[in-house]
């Protein structure tokens, strides 16, 4: 049997679309960046374990000395607040060396480091302590109706090298953390993290 005239026999009517393919959703972190760094080589982390024991005080040193000469210096540079844009200059100079310098430098192997290079329960359970720390401070802030810690929650390579930054992102999503927006992560460097708003 045929249709009416004029009317399409195929099924859906005449207005029938054809049917597209569902499409596989894409995972977000795909590039091999995201995924576990190669164990270094054993001489490579034993040189660096030894710079570390030698030259990390010293490092730590040089930080206090510089913090300390910021402090003296604002307490004189007081009377220099009548020029304008100094004061935000001055900050802005403290901001930049905050964040260009930090306490563990990328260079240094510390000891459990070196024992545990390519031990990926080793990592894990490093960003995991890492994650939960956050998400507990976080909980006792909403529970106590407090302003949340302001971070930053930057988590470095260093803690996830032998899982890779795509377990950080799927632990951190567990517990309701994702990847920060206005602060971009870079994989081989630095994961940096925001905690999603609390729903109702």
């Amino acid at each position: 049997m045929h249709g009416p005239p004029g009317r399409s026999s195929r099924p859906g009517g005449p207005y029938a679309f054809p049917m597209k393919p569902r499409e596989v959703p894409v995972p977000v972190h795909h590039d091999d960046s995201w995924g576990p760094l190669p164990p270094r080589p054993a001489v490579s982390l034993l040189i660096r374990f030894v710079l570390t024991v030698l030259l990390l005080p010293l490092w730590w040193a040089l930080i206090v000395v510089i913090f300390l000469c910021f402090i003296a210096f604002g307490i004189v540079a007081e009377i220099l607040t009548v020029i304008p844009g100094f004061e935000k200059g001055f900050l802005g100079l403290i901001d930049k060396f905050g964040d260009s310098v930090k306490v563990w430098p990328a260079w240094c192997v510390t000891l459990p480091e070196l024992r545990h290079e390519g031990d990926a329960a080793f990592y894990r359970a490093r960003v995991d302590k890492r994650i939960a720390s956050w998400t507990a401070k976080e909980l006792a802030a909403q529970k106590a109706k407090k302003a949340p810690p302001p971070g930053p929650h930057d988590i470095p390579v260093r803690e996830y090298r032998g899982v890779g930054a795509c377990y950080v992102v799927e632990a951190a999503r567990a517990r309701d953390w994702e990847l920060s927006h206005d602060r971009p992560s870079d994989p081989l460097r630095m994961v940096r993290l925001r905690r999603l708003p609390a729903t109702a």
